[in-house]
């Protein structure tokens, strides 16, 4: 099981241009059961996501093609 730590590197505005996308690519990760919950830190700065895969690699490969990363709008941590 992973904790996704994402840290907000742009102004909200332009992440707000990408969060239907984002949003997108979490329930497609909840449809494959790879993601169980996610959701915003408050202040919005960045949010959190739970996943209960077991191989760092196969979620870092996922977490490649979020949008709010592919475009470079947040970083990353997996705990």
């Amino acid at each position: 099981m992973f904790i996704i730590n994402l840290h907000y590197k742009v102004p909200l505005e332009e992440i707000d241009k990408h969060l239907p996308k984002h949003i997108e690519f979490l329930n497609v990760k909840y449809a494959l059961e790879n993601f169980i919950a996610s959701g915003r830190k408050v202040p919005r700065t960045s949010g959190n996501i739970l996943s209960k895969m077991k191989d760092k690699a196969a979620v870092e490969m996922i977490i490649n093609k979020d949008p709010f990363r592919a475009n470079n709008l947040a970083d990353y941590a997996l705990i």
